[in-house]
This record gives structure tokens, sequence and C-alpha cells, in this order.
């Protein structure tokens, strides 16, 4: 089974490779790495890792915190290899359909920032409005997004009065970022963390702009 680890580490030179070689002692295969955060010192790295049926994801947390100042920030299933690459394929696919571009907008997004889900809702005066939405996203409607309209991309509270009992309990964490204009804005999700992080949420308002900017062309 493949798990994100999310791990915190000091910025020098073989420490990667001390947690790797931790890692496989538990026999756990490193499928890839990407660096979400660097500064002060401190990486912010997710691994996507494969452990033989059986074995704990708990193990992971031990075998990694084993390497002096590492921190292991969440671990969760993951299906699949981490595809940050993706971007310039996503807005190829959106360009030549632009009809479909929400759509392919929606469900392109959480594969590259590791995400759970993603819906794109439109604010009207009746209320939200959903345009399109990832095949994993909730089904049940949300009636309100009192951050709507949006002006920035930001880290929204999971906790707060909106959002529904069911994404609170898988302890859901939720970003958002216009989409070319503050009545449209992308909502992204992660049921059970690990958090968005800076860097991540300017690589969503980023990616939004540029995919804005194709949909009007």
């Amino acid at each position: 089974m493949s798990f994100l680890i999310r791990v915190q580490l000091p910025d020098s030179p073989g420490t990667l490779g001390a947690v790797a070689t931790a890692l496989g002692t538990v026999g756990a295969d490193i499928l890839s790495v990407d660096v979400v955060e660097r500064g002060g010192g401190l990486a912010i790295d997710d691994l996507v890792v494969e452990l033989p049926s059986g074995r704990l994801p708990d193990a992971l947390i031990t075998a990694a915190e084993s390497v002096e100042g590492v921190e292991v920030d969440a671990v969760r299933p993951y299906a699949g290899i981490l595809d940050t690459h993706r971007e310039l394929e996503l807005v190829e696919e959106i360009a030549a359909q632009p009809k479909e571009g929400l759509s392919l907008l929606a469900e392109g997004v959480p594969k590259i920032i590791r995400a759970g889900w993603a819906v794109i809702v439109e604010h009207s005066e009746s209320g939200p409005r959903r345009l399109a939405s990832s095949s994993a996203a909730p089904e049940n409607p949300v009636t309100d997004l009192p951050w709507l309209p949006l002006e920035r991309a930001t880290v929204l509270d999971g906790e707060e009065d909106w959002v529904p009992e069911t994404w609170k309990e898988l302890g859901t964490e939720l970003a958002a970022t216009p989409l070319g204009k503050p009545g449209v804005a992308m909502l992204v999700a992660r049921p059970g963390g690990p958090n968005f992080r800076a860097a991540e949420v300017a690589r969503l308002a980023h990616f939004a702009g540029i995919v804005a900017v194709v949909l009007d062309g």
C-alpha cells in the first residue's frame, strides 16, 4: 500500500538520505520525493512510499523520526505517484478542450498538488453554484460559502460553521483560489491533511491564474 508522508527536516546534505535509509529498515520503498518548501535551514518534503502488506503506517513515523531533527507532519494513504510536473500537460489539455476546461481543471489539480478533491464554485445572489468538480468530490451541496467573493488565494479554516460536519469529521484541510475573477473560485481539499503550506497556496494561485487566461482566450 502507498502512503504520502510529509516530513520536516534540516536542509543539509545527507539528511534526506538518512531518512530514506531509516524508512528502508521497515521495508518502505520510496517511490517519489517532492520538495514543498525550503527556508530557515529547514525543508518540507513529501515522500510517496510503499509499505509491504501487514506493516502499519505508524512504522513510517517511528523510522523517519529516528533521524535527528526530523519531524513527521502527516501520513495518509495515497493512490499513485506524485505528479508535480503535470501543470503544462494540463494547461495544454484545457487549451485544446476549452468547453471542458473547468471539468479538466477540477479533475487535474488534486493530482498536481496532492489533494483529495476539488470543486469550482461561482458566487451568485441565490447562493453558491457548483460549476465543476473532481470525481472524488463530495456530492452534498454547500449552501453557504461566506468567503466568496475571494480576492486572493488563501487557506481556509476547516472548523468554520459553513464547513459540512462530514468534512470536519475527516479532518479536512482546505485552500481556495480565485479563478480569473473574485466571484469564481476553486476549493481544494485534503481529507486527513496535511495542511496547505504557503508555497503550495502560491503555486495553486499561480496555476489558476494561467488557466484563467487560457479559458478567457
